[in-house]
């Protein structure tokens, strides 16, 4: 899985100068929570950058303080006004100990509904899951082979052992439509048949 490194440093100070301060200087503040104890820290805002502008699912191995701590991203914040990273939580992974996590759905195979001319409309790009650290991973695979023309693939036909789903299962993350090119064509058929 991809890890992204980021060298944090401790905070000392606290309140809305010392946040100032941290900001002013590009870096965001940072807190990791989840294991032993809390830490506040701070790092620069270019090392967040591929952490936080994908859609992968990654860890962060982070460095503060001579403590190496790795972590999932829990939570984002950016500035109303400039649209800039504010702050940055961090949910520290304790073996064995389970985390909910949004992990992103990788599709894969080719529909037969496709096949037959539909198109293939993606619902959920992400679900949550429950789990133990050491059952993370980048993506959840889903097969879309046997989706079938006008077909749904709901959360609960995705396969993912030792996770717990936190979605509704009912809720559908793909489907296969009628293009309409595909309804004119039925609709020809249709108006030949009763020609004859």
């Amino acid at each position: 899985m991809k890890t992204v490194t980021i060298e944090g440093h401790l905070r000392t100070e606290f309140g809305k100068k010392a946040t100032r301060q941290i900001r002013s200087q590009e870096n965001v503040p940072a807190v990791i929570y989840g294991g032993a104890g809390e830490v506040n820290f701070y790092a620069s805002a270019k090392q967040f950058k591929p952490l936080v502008y994908t859609s992968e699912f990654q860890l962060a191995e982070v460095t503060v303080g001579g403590n190496k701590h790795t972590c999932i991203l829990k939570d984002l914040q950016f500035n109303k006004v400039s649209d800039e990273l504010s702050h940055v939580d961090l949910l520290e992974l304790v073996e064995g100990k389970k985390v909910v996590a949004d992990l992103p759905i990788k599709f894969v195979g080719t529909s037969v509904g496709v096949k037959a001319g539909g198109k293939l409309v993606i619902k959920m790009k992400a679900v949550k899951v429950k789990c133990v650290p050491a059952e993370l991973k980048e993506f959840i695979e889903v097969d879309i082979t046997n989706l079938e023309l006008n077909g749904n693939l709901r959360v609960e036909d995705i396969k993912a052992p030792n996770m717990e789903i936190m979605n509704s299962p009912r809720i559908p993350i793909a489907s296969v439509v009628m293009t309409r090119q595909l309804k004119q064509a039925e609709a020809e058929q249709a108006k030949d048949a009763k020609k004859k």
